[in-house]
């Protein structure tokens, strides 16, 4: 099932599964299990495109990802790989033409007026937040968010239309708005996503701090089937829960939520959460329901180093996209705490129960694959991230996987492998469940390199990346 809901031939379907079935097996659970040999990658990925907020679209007409951020930014890539730089941020006009209306002070597009003129946002904001676009019949439709100022949960979504994917966008409406309502617990209504169920149903996921992460349905062009706010499926709490994305696997049969959780400057952490229905209720590994508990969910990364490779920092506000049977994550990162920011996709896998673990490099090309444990056994760097919500950069520390499947240097515990592609870790008395992948290294070790990611059964990350 395709995050974006493409019309394909019927031939393209039959070759794609002919693909996946020839690549993979399935376990008991229904995960699928590689059935060759992992592929490594052959080189770094290049390019530094800046998106904050990334939202992913894949345009059949011109074979492009294209992705949409804060600021009015906007980058391309034909392989997931190497990102080029479309719009710069905060060149508007390139997306709305150069008409404008000027409101407290702050110049805004002119195809956003009535947008604008409802929320009437300060001088400390002047963007869109969190652009979604998504093509229904022929036209390509950009869904966006306004807010009051920073931290203000007077906001709207609107939505605006263009014949082609860069614009100009133009003729207005608004989605849905918390600026008129006096609910205490009302939604910010803005990081709109959206998304086709496997019965075709299209949804609007949107929301961020206050209220929590709200699901709405639409009909078939794109609008709300009913007024509100819609329903609650992710509890706000003091940190701020935001950037919410639903897609589905087909393999697992369940629907995942990935929401960002922190600051989205320093403690920024990805975490995710599952539900049988587009709907809910998602629940993480601990079975906690998202709705009811604040401070759950799947914790996926946080701020990291990896020896010689460099700081990783607010790792945030991603997309997903599946491609050929496999998924990927499209993020923005910052290298320093409070410091710039540039897009970046990782490979994103399923432990044998299920759950989401990330890649922990930069995907570069590599083969979703099996690797033996004599491949596997070897020296390590470990991460083992913060369960909480952090700023704390976490340092890797270098251990050995043993040929006896026991870990020693700076961690010592057991490790085991299972159909050459599920990995089991136990470090201190917790255990992790995860994959065998591969990756390139930069720095010191460059090159192909085994690596493993894993969470644990109170749903923290650990990733091991060779060298």
């Amino acid at each position: 099932m395709k995050l974006k809901k493409l019309f394909v031939s019927a031939l393209a379907v039959v070759m794609t599964l002919a693909t996946v079935f020839s690549l993979a097996g399935c376990n008991e659970g229904g995960i699928e299990v590689p059935t060759v040999p992992i592929e490594m990658p052959e080189e770094a990925a290049t390019g530094g495109a800046a998106v904050h907020d990334p939202s992913v679209y894949y345009d059949i007409s011109s074979a492009t990802y294209y992705a949409f951020g804060s600021h009015y930014a906007v980058a391309s890539s034909e392989d997931l790989i190497n990102w080029q730089q479309e719009v710069a941020e905060p060149n508007w006009s390139a997306l709305y033409g150069s008409e404008s209306v000027t409101v407290n002070g702050v110049t805004w597009p002119k195809a956003l007026e009535r947008t604008v003129d409802l929320v009437r946002p300060d001088s400390s904001v002047n963007t869109t937040w969190a652009p979604d676009v998504e093509k229904i019949g022929d036209k390509y439709y950009m869904y966006y968010s306004l807010t009051g100022g920073f931290g203000s949960n007077s906001s709207a979504i609107g939505r605006v239309e263009s014949d082609n994917i860069l614009g100009p966008y133009s003729n207005n409406t608004i989605i849905v708005e918390s600026v008129t309502s006096s609910d205490s617990r009302k939604p910010n209504a803005i990081d709109p996503e959206l998304f086709y169920d496997k019965d075709g149903t299209l949804w609007m996921v949107y929301g961020s701090f206050f209220g929590g992460i709200y699901i709405k349905e639409l009909d078939s062009n794109g609008l709300p089937v009913e007024d509100g706010f819609g329903k609650l499926l992710w509890m706000g709490d003091g940190q701020g829960v935001e950037g919410p994305f639903i897609f589905y696997d087909e393999a697992t049969d369940y629907y995942y939520l990935m929401v960002s959780d922190g600051s989205l400057s320093s403690d920024y952490c990805m975490r995710v959460a599952r539900s049988e229905n587009p709907d809910g209720p998602y629940v993480d590994i601990t079975g906690s329901d998202m709705s009811l508990y604040n401070n759950g969910g799947n914790k996926l990364a946080g701020n990291y180093n990896i020896a010689n490779i460099g700081n990783n920092v607010a790792l945030g506000h991603n997309s997903v996209v599946e491609r050929r049977g496999e998924f990927y994550v499209v993020c923005h990162v910052r290298n320093a705490i409070n410091g710039g920011h540039h897009l970046e996709t990782r490979k994103l896998y399923f432990n044998k129960e299920g759950w989401p673990v990330m890649g922990p490099l930069r995907y570069a090309g590599e083969g979703l694959g099996t690797a033996t444990v004599e491949e596997a056994a070897g020296a390590y760097d470990i991460v083992v991230h913060t369960p909480d919500v952090s700023d704390t950069i976490v340092g890797s520390v270098a251990c050995m996987l043993n040929m006896d499947g026991t870990i020693s240097g700076a961690l010592s515990g057991t490790w085991s492998m299972e159909s050459d592609y599920f990995v089991t870790m136990e470090i201190n008395g917790i255990s992790y469940s995860g994959v065998v992948c591969g990756g390139w290294r930069t720095g010191e070790f460059a090159g192909g390199v085994y690596c493993i990611t894993a969470t644990s059964s109170d749903g923290n990350a650990i990733w091991a990346v060779g060298r």
